[in-house]
């Protein structure tokens, strides 16, 4: 029986559509649910300027409230969702002897803290709606826990892949499930993600791929900086794995109203065929974080919009997204 040849495009290939994730259940959201329809709202319209937008509602309320918010440029979906994290609860979209399929993975709250009806249902009806094939997996991943290069390397990590509330292995039984799921070829684990967290420590919210061997992570911004010490720590692995890194400065410590700390992060940006939307938090970090990033990827647009109330419910724009890379 031969192996099946899978071929993962990175994020910055071309595009078909970007699925997206529209807040529809007030109470998961308090306060910040008016103002993350707002930010999601600026962000697929401006999305639907470089790339086809599917955009996931819960109910036919729900999609009339959505359209008069993005405008006609984006298609709605209804579809069994809990809340908006496509990245995690949604397939991954790749190639399998030449058939464009989606990568199904078993989804369990992030470790059973955040049981949301529908959650469980949303890839499934993602893919019939993509008219994908689909390849399931026996075991629990989110999306966010892993980034890839399109040349065989992988980046996840230890805090949130070997975390035991998802599944029980160590890291080599990780590693084949990664390899016999992905096709990688090198797998670079990183230990901690960001204080705060609430996914055990997502790679997609402390480093990215922007090329092939080349990742962007985060340097401290201010003096009290919650993640100075995960920052270095980052850096100097993803140097030891010997890739190319670009850093940029972090958003700094970010509250929300109420006071809890956010795991903000400016490397939960999108790509969006020539176009990359960075989350913006305040007005001097984001900047310089924007300018570095786009010193690196000169041949992409690199702007800024605001994400501080979608950050309230846990993520930013990488989160809620999730890319259907063309494969034609």
């Amino acid at each position: 029986m031969s192996l099946k040849h899978i071929k993962l495009y990175p994020e910055w290939a071309a595009q078909d559509a970007l699925w997206i994730g529209w807040p529809c259940v007030p109470d998961y959201w308090d306060e910040a649910f008016g103002g993350a329809q707002d930010e999601i709202a600026v962000l697929v319209r401006t999305l639907a300027a470089r790339v086809k937008v599917h955009l996931g509602v819960r109910t036919e309320q729900d999609a009339k409230i959505a359209r008069r918010a993005c405008g006609p440029e984006c298609d709605i979906h209804i579809l069994p969702m809990g809340d908006i994290w496509f990245r995690d609860t949604g397939p991954i979209f790749a190639q399998i002897d030449g058939v464009p399929t989606g990568l199904q993975f078993g989804f369990n709250g992030w470790g059973e803290k955040f049981i949301m009806p529908g959650d469980e249902a949303t890839g499934a009806a993602i893919l019939k709606a993509s008219l994908y094939a689909g390849q399931p997996h026996d075991v629990i991943l989110e999306g966010g826990a892993v980034d890839f290069d399109g040349a065989g390397r992988l980046l996840t990590t230890r805090a949130c892949l070997l975390n035991p509330n998802r599944n029980i292995w160590a890291e080599p039984d990780a590693e084949q499930a990664l390899r016999s799921a992905f096709g990688a070829d090198h797998i670079i684990w990183l230990d901690e993600g960001l204080t705060g967290d609430h996914t055990d420590g997502h790679v997609d919210n402390i480093a990215r791929f922007i090329g092939a061997g080349h990742v962007v992570c985060q340097s401290p911004s201010g003096a009290d900086d919650p993640n100075a010490d995960q920052y270095a720590a980052i850096e100097q692995a993803l140097r030891q794995a010997g890739l190319r890194v670009t850093v940029m400065p972090s958003p700094g410590k970010i509250h929300a109203p109420d006071g809890t700390l956010l795991a903000a992060s400016h490397v939960n940006f999108i790509f969006a065929n020539g176009l990359v939307i960075m989350p913006r938090y305040e007005d001097t970090f984001s900047q310089e974080a924007r300018a570095a990033l786009a010193k690196s990827l000169p041949d992409h647009e690199v702007i800024l919009l605001d994400a501080n109330h979608i950050l309230s419910g846990g993520g930013s724009f990488h989160c809620i997204s999730q890319q259907m890379p063309q494969m034609r």
